[in-house]
């Protein structure tokens, strides 16, 4: 089997885990579109290197084109959410593919460099989404933020890749006749959209599910008024006295709402006051909870993962870790000696 095809199940999987994680709503579904792309790009370029379908080569330029800007729109949706934003992000993304159109009836000679200015500029873009931190990603849940944020560097790290694959066709056109294209794009096949479909998985199944009655926020004062201690605390209130933290779906944006309280103030007093981003001071909650739990019940460490607000074991440990150093197993044992 060509190795474009293992590249394409193995996004399928991905995309089916995604699928059923998000339960086909509306929360994942750019990052399910993106690794539906990703896998259909798979499979045209599995057809046309690995069984010679010539006539692919007009379909691979205008596929490859998409990706980029899809991927931009789809971190960009952890960012800005709204029905107004997410138009205008998808009128974008249609542009890239367009301009491949043009190109191929007028110049078709530059379609490679095209692709590979479109590459290394949407991955520029992305670099530029990520530079706020992790409290940028107002829309992901608290509890995978973190992973989110370093899945976005990935994926401008897989367009660069996929820029510097690009590259090398090219001038293995220009200089050898095209005689190792096949190996130099299944490789750049199985690479770039393989890292494109893990970070769209990551980033997809850490955003949190849709509000039914979102609340509004009002609009950010004039930043020499703002009182951290003040934003402090009412942020501790909503964690301590409503348990907020209890919620997986918690993030920045739903935060801000209902403390009403600009997603902006949150994170400048949490960032100035705790010394930390509002993903990590939240998780702190739910870690305390959790050692309670471990500690004075017995419930398992699955159970505690579940009633503090967290969904995956993975960013668990990892929270757990970061707070006490220790895992939760061995948290337990030092605390509770008789539980084991």
């Amino acid at each position: 089997m060509p190795l474009p095809f293992v590249v394409a199940l193995l996004l399928a999987i991905l995309f089916l885990a995604l699928l059923r994680f998000g339960e086909g709503g509306g929360a994942s579904r750019p990052f399910l579109l993106l690794i539906g792309l990703c896998a259909l790009q798979s499979v045209l370029v599995g057809l046309r290197w690995g069984y010679g379908v010539s006539v692919l080569r007009f379909a691979l330029p205008v596929v490859a084109a998409s990706l980029p800007p899809l991927v931009y729109a789809s971190f960009h949706r952890l960012i800005r959410p709204g029905p107004a934003a997410h138009r205008r992000d998808l009128l974008t993304a249609a542009l890239p593919p367009l301009l491949v159109v043009v190109l191929f009836l007028t110049l078709p000679q530059l379609i490679d460099i095209a692709l590979v200015l479109l590459f290394v500029g949407y991955a520029v873009a992305l670099l530029r989404l990520g530079r706020s931190g992790p409290d940028g990603l107002g829309e992901a849940r608290f509890e995978g933020v973190t992973p989110v944020h370093r899945a976005l560097y990935v994926a401008a790290a897989a367009l660069c890749l996929s820029a510097l694959f690009d590259l090398a066709v090219f001038l293995n056109f220009e200089q050898m006749r095209g005689a190792h294209v096949g190996a130099i794009v299944g490789n750049a096949n199985f690479l770039g959209l393989l890292m494109i479909g893990l970070t769209a998985w990551i980033a997809g199944s850490s955003q949190a599910a849709p509000e039914q009655t979102p609340e509004s926020v009002p609009a950010a004062p004039d930043p020499d008024a703002d009182d951290d201690r003040e934003v402090l605390a009412s942020i501790e209130a909503l964690m301590k006295q409503e348990r907020l933290y209890c919620d997986e779906n918690l993030n920045l944006s739903r935060l801000a709402r209902r403390a009403g309280i600009p997603a902006r103030r949150i994170s400048a007093a949490v960032n100035r006051l705790a010394g930390m981003n509002v993903s990590q001071y939240v998780n702190g909650y739910r870690i305390e909870e959790a050692c309670r739990l471990l500690r004075d019940t017995d419930a398992s460490v699955t159970t505690a993962m579940l009633e503090a607000g967290f969904q995956t074991k993975s960013n668990f440990n990892r929270e757990f870790r970061r707070v006490t150093g220790l895992s939760p197993a061995a948290w337990r044992a030092l605390h509770r000696p008789d539980a084991t």
